[in-house]
């Protein structure tokens, strides 16, 4: 499984009460290119995320949250990976995996964090990959 990564600005963001992880919109978009931990902190901010093609719709897909919750200081979020199905043609190729905010509108959809897979992924008519966040999608200590 590819390691988690948090955009800094999403430090800010969580202090200005920028994002209500529990209850906000959360997307997963692809890209190709390295984002940038320390300079990206919106959607608008990243170069090369997919276009609409192959069953990918731009702006990605939707994060289902299924528990958002604190136990002696540590919060986890908690949700269903993410399956993203080439139809028609193929999505990709691609190497990011980025999560966002879809509902703040000040900043527009701040970026969170991104999986990097290693190495450039492309999808052929029929195939699927799975964003899996294993136990959580994300734990802030």
């Amino acid at each position: 499984m590819a390691a988690f990564v948090k955009f800094q600005s999403f430090v800010e963001h969580l202090a200005e009460k920028v994002h209500n992880l529990g209850a906000d919109s959360l997307k997963i978009l692809l890209a190709l290119d390295a984002p940038s931990a320390s300079a990206d902190a919106v959607k608008t901010d990243l170069t090369s995320e997919l276009g609409t093609a192959g069953g990918y719709t731009a702006g990605g897909a939707a994060v289902t949250i299924t528990g958002s919750s604190q136990t002696t200081g540590t919060y986890s979020l908690v949700g269903n990976d993410v399956v993203f199905t080439a139809s028609g043609a193929s999505i990709g190729p691609f190497r990011y995996a980025v999560l966002y905010n879809d509902t703040p509108t000040s900043p527009a959809d701040p970026l969170i964090g991104y999986w990097d897979y290693g190495s450039n992924v492309t999808l052929l008519d029929g195939e699927t990959f799975t964003v899996d966040f294993g136990a959580n999608i994300l734990t802030i200590v």
